[in-house]
């Protein structure tokens, strides 16, 4: 296992491996054999696999191999090998929701992105190890560049396996913190959409759960999302992503705002010095940077995050209940911090979720009126880099979720419904740590094109 480096370490991508399967040089069939086997190398230690459908797997690459022999792919995604969080049902595997021990038949269904990207010709390889029903019980996955430490969750597969190299994409999902901190941890581009822009499927019991792409560039990541959003759209009475089939090339921002909200002041002095080097790169190419200070409507905006954590909590407990409730009949298989956490949601009043509902939407009004002054906002994905898997600790700023990382920089943009963007650009003590690029509601294509830009032009910060 090599130590990262983020000026040298390489991706694995599919848009650049097209033209050849077209010429005959390369095919999907091929590609899949690869991917094979580096999960053969990797996942006895990664463990990103919750379960595997290899024959059918090549099955599917064969076709698409046929297909492009004729000239004929289906989209740009043909032949794509794709893994699938465990939240989300597909019609030929179990969907466990990480429950240790839940023997469950598959359904017999697909969730409405497995049933986009079938359509589209990927390959579903298999489903990725999520932590217990997406909360922050860690899941026994861990992170490909260094073993002793959390992938993040609850999207622990899905980043880890992009992080491996098993796979140029995967789905994820996100209520809080889900893909983002994951993909900072795993060195992934990833992308929470705005809230509803993707077909969620039958998870639709919370205000805020997005689902989402990682992946090994921001090319294979947004023609994911967009075939998805093609063909199945976006969540019932939302308008679905917006944005071209083409992915973006990169157009410089003209002004950014750094969202500190409270996650700066518990963000240790290496990944502030990290961040702070990303910072000056964007003014060095005329980027105007503001932050905390510079503007009253900044100053609002942060204030209306100061309780995020607290709000963000009674939101997504109360919301969950009912499902919660249902699974609580099985509570033998459920982790001691699970059960906990059921019991804290069951306290909640319809009181307390009014008055966050009212603090949400505070938040969401201070964003907005941020919009005249920037293209998009940006943060550090995560206040450090990925903790120990036995870091059980409280952790200041984060009531929830400390075993897998401290969310504090995603909770504000999971409530704030917006478009975010993961880019692996920093490395601290030898390990990933993300930038996020935010965007206001539907600008998704506007700030992956940013986000381009800055993979393209920005130097990876090292405080090794």
């Amino acid at each position: 296992m090599q130590p990262y480096d983020p000026a040298s370490f390489r991706h694995l991508t599919f848009h650049d491996a097209v033209p050849a399967f077209l010429d005959g040089r390369d095919s999907p069939t091929d590609y899949l054999e690869r991917c094979l086997a580096t999960i053969e190398e990797k996942e006895p230690w990664v463990q990103a696999w919750q379960a595997m459908r290899v024959d059918a797997a090549r099955a599917e690459a064969q076709a698409s191999t046929l297909r492009y022999k004729a000239g004929r792919p289906l989209s740009p995604i043909d032949g794509m090998p794709i893994g699938i969080k465990d939240l989300i049902q597909t019609r030929d595997l179990p969907t466990g929701e990480g429950i240790q021990g839940n023997q469950v038949a598959p359904s017999g269904v697909d969730s409405a992105s497995a049933q986009a990207l079938r359509a589209a010709g990927a390959v579903l390889l298999g489903k990725l190890v999520t932590t217990e029903l997406g909360g922050g019980e860690p899941s026994r996955t861990r992170n490909p560049f260094d073993p002793t430490r959390s992938p993040g969750g609850s999207s622990s597969g899905s980043a880890a396996a992009i992080g491996a190299g098993m796979l140029p994409a995967a789905i994820g999902t996100q209520v809080g913190g889900s893909i983002i901190r994951p993909a900072g941890y795993c060195a992934n581009f990833a992308a929470k959409p705005t809230f509803g822009a993707l077909n969620r499927g039958e998870r639709l019991h919370s205000s805020q759960a997005c689902l989402g792409v990682h992946a090994g560039s921001l090319r294979d990541m947004w023609s994911v999302m967009h075939e998805i959003a093609r063909r199945v759209g976006g969540d019932p009475g939302h308008p679905g992503l917006f944005g071209p089939a083409t992915p973006p090339t990169g157009t410089r921002p003209n002004r950014l705002i750094v969202m500190e909200c409270s996650g700066w002041k518990v963000t240790d002095d290496r990944t502030q010095r990290a961040f702070d080097d990303i910072v000056e790169q964007l003014r060095s190419f005329g980027v105007s940077v503001q932050r905390r200070g510079d503007h009253p409507y900044i100053d609002a905006f942060e204030e209306s995050l100061e309780e995020a954590s607290e709000f963000t909590g009674v939101i997504l407990g109360y919301e969950s209940r009912w499902y919660n409730e249902n699974l609580a009949r099985g509570q033998a298989m459920l982790a001691a911090s699970t059960l906990s956490s059921l019991e804290k949601a069951r306290a909640f009043t319809l009181d307390d979720y009014r008055w966050a509902l009212a603090q949400r939407r505070t938040a969401q009004e201070c964003f907005a009126r941020l919009a005249p002054l920037a293209d998009a906002l940006i943060s550090p994905t995560s206040p450090g880099p990925a903790p120990a898997l036995d870091a059980r600790r409280p952790e200041a700023g984060a009531p929830i979720y400390v075993a897998t990382g401290n969310p504090v920089f995603n909770l504000p943009t999971s409530l704030l419904l917006a478009p975010v963007v993961a880019l692996p650009l920093m490395r601290v003590d030898g390990l990933p740590v993300g930038v996020q690029v935010i965007g206001q509601p539907h600008n998704d294509y506007r700030v992956a094109d940013h986000a381009q830009w800055m993979t393209d032009n920005l130097l990876p910060a090292s405080m090794a």
